[in-house]
């Protein structure tokens, strides 16, 4: 058996792969693959209703907020974000908490001014700022929830009047939240909803419009709205795969029950990290992310080691990034916590050997 913790591509649970690949060769007996069908036709046109039901009942999305699946994953919005909400002239606060929203700035700054609210790279972000002001003629605040690289996640979103937009593509379905506290939500699916080539947008519908400005269209979100995400041709595939997930994850007992599932997952390995002499967490304990778990060694010369049983015990993805180095445990909602026991036997194994 493989453990994946890679923190790309997500982990998907075994009966979604089995039902899709069924759909690869004929889907809804209808004698034609879900790669061929007409976007356009009512089978598909069912699953594009149906996934959307999905996302609003797991994610309790009033009838005021829109629902879109676009293309372009997270990078894409970095820019059509200000597209739509920044005003010639106006700007925009962001809170700088790692490389995806450092990125999503810099896109920012091709529309308006942008100012950095507060900063954890002199730390090289492991930790979330608290305590910083958010300028209140802002068209929008942006921060990033969950930071994949570093391991760091916001659990308390930021109080302020402005409109808040936040990149959840790393932590979406994982854990409850309010989505009236959000203006504008966006997600690449790849990580807990399905496979990458769908980006989820949940967007306050009272606040597009307000620019002055020509968008073009197929970065406008209010041409998605009116197209229900048939502006262009959508990602079929995608969104019936992540159809399937969000009813596996309705199955479990939604969003609420998974989030007590990856509590326990990331307590239990944290636990280890803890108790064990030779690995250390590099992320603040009070921000630690409950999807990304990152550690080192106190021996950097003992990583290739201890990589290497990994390896042999079939835990595939656990390098940590360049930026980190160490070790990298990505525990997305269908990981089960059968894989985080195989990483923590295999944590403690090389202690025993180590003695």
């Amino acid at each position: 058996m493989k453990h994946n913790f890679g923190a790309g591509p997500c982990i998907l649970p075994q009966e979604v792969f089995q039902e899709a690949s069924k759909a690869v060769l004929d889907f809804n007996n209808t004698g034609l693959s879900i790669l061929e069908i007409s976007h356009r036709s009512k089978e598909f046109e069912e699953v594009v209703k149906e996934t959307e039901s999905l996302v609003r009942e797991l994610l309790h999305v009033p009838e005021n907020y829109s629902v879109l699946f676009l293309q372009g994953g997270a990078s894409q919005q970095f820019a059509m974000v200000p597209m739509n909400l920044l005003p010639d002239g106006g700007k925009a606060a962001y809170l700088d908490t790692g490389v995806w929203a450092t990125k999503a700035a810099k896109e920012a700054k091709n529309f308006g001014e942008v100012v950095t609210v507060a900063s954890s790279k002199d730390s090289n972000y492991t930790y979330i700022p608290k305590d910083f002001e958010i300028p209140l003629d802002a068209a929008y605040f942006h921060f990033t929830s969950n930071n994949t690289i570093y391991g760091t996640e916001v659990f308390a979103t930021p109080s302020t009047t402005v409109p808040k937009v936040v990149d959840m593509s790393s932590d979406i379905l994982s854990r409850e939240i309010n989505i009236q506290e959000y203006d504008l939500i966006y997600a690449g699916a790849q990580k807990n909803m399905g496979p990458a080539g769908v980006t989820l947008v949940i967007i306050k519908n009272d606040l597009l419009g307000k620019t002055g400005k020509t968008i073009p269209s197929i970065f406008n979100y209010q041409e998605h709205i009116k197209a229900g995400s048939m502006y262009n041709t959508p990602p079929v595939y995608s969104i019936y795969v992540s159809m399937l997930n969000l009813r596996w994850l309705k199955a479990k007992g939604g969003v609420k029950a998974i989030e007590q599932e990856n509590i326990i997952k990331a307590r239990t390995l944290y636990d280890e990290i803890e108790r064990n002499p030779f690995f250390k967490g590099t992320a603040a304990v009070e921000d630690r992310s409950r999807m990304n778990v990152t550690f080192v060694m106190d021996t950097p010369e003992l990583e290739a080691e201890f990589l290497a049983l990994a390896k042999e015990r079939n835990l595939i993805g656990i390098k940590g990034h360049r930026s980190v180095g160490g070790f990298r445990a990505s525990i997305y909602n269908a990981l089960t916590i059968t894989s985080i026991n195989a990483l923590v036997d295999a944590m403690k194994e090389f202690e025993e050997s180590h003695k």
